[in-house]
């Protein structure tokens, strides 16, 4: 017979009806999914990629040249041609010519400017050359089937010249997105699941449970695009954290299922208590992680608003997974949960989880500091890190885009790349364009064009520098602020500079002055999330300091990696470069939020030792004790989902995957098991510190619910 459960709140309630009507539960989500996914997957939104938005410079000259030049999106493809007997011999041009005729029928080109009419675009030595093809669309919005089929036809010509195609178009169409990732992450989730458990059974429902919530969340994600449009890259972020955290999720209620068995329990009374203790966990954990990343609204741009709505989206449905599907699911396998058993694995090591925390609280001080040295030692490169997103010079060394920036940088210089467009109203454009082309730092500027409605002029600018060079962004910092004023004092021109090299900057820029707001925007609402949860001031603040040093120093091995080069060409990074501007603005709020997840699987457990009866010091051992296995296994399970993006193209994804995995596994081992123990032994019995007033108002029927029928030592 079921034991009575105690509390009878609703996730008790929930349990119940999930776990016996656990047929029509299971049938729900699998017709829901079906459907959800044929609806989303056959009316997907289109992405936006638009890292110009917002009140930046870069985004009003956008919007000038929208108004005034119809068609032009400011971005291009570039012919690259490269002949040594020269590309103006018969034979080459004749080649030059049928590309460049070729490159003119391409879907959304607007014009193509061949090297043999528009001035400047021939090198000075005649072996290098280039012709610019403007698109009416933007890069993601160019058909990838017509992009691979014009790069084929361009790079097979074994004539006396070399032709590569480069710009956002085609690096979108040599590394597209998706891959084997996702798949390696699963495998590897299977493998750490089989040793954790030891049972393909018991392995088996957390790997469903996910995967069933990570299909509904894609097509949801899909379907929202029409109203909140989100970048091209976040379905794969999405699946990167619903896959680790839906996972890990349904581990911990399985884990603390098969607990309630061993204990006695029987499987209806086991499930109630999974869910009224490591459910309820789930939920305030998947809660934080979705505000963390509802912080990014304070940013205020459409693109990132998107993939905070994507990957919270992603969340909310392995949330929901965990608290409804696998209940039912665990109805199925009732007593025989471990069925299936692989020999040899899923031994419990419980005693040498609690010796290592008794030996931490033997000398807390001690571990403490060395903790601390570690974290801020590994966040000491993060104050060096540069911004930038990724172009042609960072893609793989053979693809047709590198190999196109490189020949543009041997033949004209490295700033051809980084071309700045420069939109003019209210006059004549020529002053403006002879200040820019006297300015040091810039190489050439290409004579000014007038709308047809003779309102506007736009004419490009060439820097002498690259696009990830920091002192382009100087360039552009210098014309906006003294150049393009002191040649326009006293006249009605107005003098945006834009394009998609100053895009990138402004969005860099956008992002140092708003990240101090995202911080403080997460930090403040997570406190307060965790201190209704372990009723207790003094462990929420030493969450968000422990979580704010693990989160620096992934900031810090990322930069070390990517921008400092140490073994980043083992990792599959081919060159030095930037961090990928958007990248430590998702990471933060995400890995935040991640980091409180284990935090609340450790915590909660240890203060519901405490409030049955424990003293502090033995309730932080036995809790890291009984938590230590599953969120190691959990650790090691997003670790690995985060590094599986290594094997993947884009190079800005596989950024954040190593940032993130570093972060897991900083937290789950420096941070948990260390750092937690050391300061809940410092801080003895303050650590349940919560002022009377704000007891108060915090509901009391937040804190998890007591397990049933544990027996455990009470303090004296």
């Amino acid at each position: 017979m079921p034991v009575p459960d105690p509390a009878g709140g609703p996730l008790s309630r929930l349990a119940r009806l999930c776990y016996r009507r656990r047929r029509l539960t299971v049938l729900a989500w699998i017709v829901g999914t079906v459907a959800v996914m044929f609806l989303g997957f056959s009316n997907a939104a289109e992405p936006l990629n638009d890292f110009t938005g917002g009140e930046s410079e870069s985004a009003r000259a956008q919007e000038v040249l929208e108004r005034h030049f119809p068609g032009t999106s400011g971005e291009s493809i570039m012919l690259v041609v490269r002949a040594d007997a020269g590309v103006r011999t018969p034979a080459v041009r004749a080649e030059v010519e049928r590309a460049v005729r070729r490159l003119a029928t391409t879907p959304h080109v607007t014009s193509v400017s061949s090297p043999y009419q528009a001035p400047g675009q021939i090198s000075r030595d005649g072996r290098t050359a280039f012709a610019s093809a403007g698109l009416a669309v933007s890069a993601d919005d160019m058909p990838t089937a017509e992009v691979v089929k014009l790069l084929d036809e361009v790079r097979r010509s074994d004539g006396p010249v070399r032709l590569e195609l480069g710009g956002s178009a085609v690096t979108a169409a040599e590394t597209p997105g998706g891959g084997p990732s996702e798949g390696v992450g699963v495998l590897a989730a299977v493998v750490i699941l089989l040793v954790a458990f030891g049972s393909v059974l018991a392995m088996g429902l957390p790997i469903l449970t996910a995967l069933l919530a990570i299909g509904s969340g894609l097509a949801l994600i899909m379907l929202l695009g029409h109203l909140l449009p989100a970048p091209s890259f976040s379905p794969i972020v999405a699946v990167l954290i619903g896959l680790g955290v839906g996972i890990d999720y349904a581990l911990f209620i399985v884990t603390r299922y098969r607990e309630s068995l061993a204990e006695g329990a029987d499987p209806e009374s086991a499930v109630v208590t999974a869910l009224t203790t490591a459910g309820r966990a789930v939920l305030f954990a998947g809660t934080t992680v979705v505000i963390a990343l509802m912080g990014l609204l304070v940013m205020r741009q459409d693109l990132l608003t998107g993939v905070a709505t994507a990957a919270g989206v992603a969340v909310l449905m392995t949330m929901l997974a965990a608290v409804t599907l696998l209940p039912a699911l665990l109805g199925f396998a009732g007593r025989g949960i471990d069925r299936l058993r692989v020999p040899g694995l899923g031994r419990a090591r419980r005693p040498a989880a609690e010796r290592w925390a008794r030996t931490v609280q033997r000398r807390p001080l001690l571990a403490g500091l060395a903790a601390a040295a570690v974290l801020l030692t590994l966040a000491a490169p993060a104050l060096s890190m540069r911004l930038g997103l990724p172009d042609d010079s960072v893609q793989p060394r053979d693809s047709s885009a590198y190999a196109s920036h490189k020949l543009l940088s041997e033949g004209f210089g490295p700033g051809t790349g980084a071309p700045l467009v420069v939109a003019v109203q209210g006059g004549d454009a020529a002053p403006v364009a002879e200040a820019v082309r006297r300015t040091p730092g810039v190489a050439a500027v290409q004579p000014p064009v007038r709308s047809r409605d003779g309102a506007a002029s736009m004419f490009v600018a060439f820097p002498t520098t690259a696009a990830l060079d920091e002192r382009t962004g100087e360039l552009v910092h210098r014309l906006r602020d003294d150049v393009v004023p002191s040649a326009t004092k006293g006249t009605a021109l107005e003098v945006h500079i834009g394009g998609p090299n100053a895009g990138s900057i402004d969005f860099a820029d956008d992002v140092r002055e708003r990240l101090p707001v995202l911080v403080a925007v997460v930090v403040g609402l997570s406190l307060f999330l965790l201190v209704a949860l372990v009723r207790s001031v003094t462990v929420a603040l030493q969450a968000a300091v422990m979580n704010l040093l693990s989160v620096a120093a992934a900031y810090g091995v990322l930069t070390a990696v990517v921008q400092w080069g140490w073994g980043g060409g083992l990792l599959g990074f081919p060159t030095d470069m930037p961090v990928a501007t958007w990248v430590p603005l998702m990471m933060f709020p995400i890995l935040f939020g991640l980091s409180m997840d284990y935090e609340v699987f450790l915590v909660s457990r240890i203060r519901e030792l405490y409030e049955r009866g424990v003293e502090t010091r033995e309730a932080v051992a036995q809790g890291l004790a009984r938590t230590a296995r599953v969120i190691t296994a959990a650790a090691a399970i997003m670790v690995m989902v985060f590094l599986s993006v290594l094997l993947g193209a884009d190079i800005a994804v596989k950024q954040m995957g190593l940032g993130m995995a570093v972060a897991i596994v900083i937290d789950a081992t420096v941070v948990r098991m260390v750092l937690v123990p050391a300061l809940m032994e410092l801080f003895g019995r303050a650590n349940w510190w919560l002022p009377g007033p704000l007891a108060r108002i915090l509901p009391a029927r937040l804190a998890a619910e007591p397990a049933v029928d544990e027996r455990v030592p009470v303090r004296s």
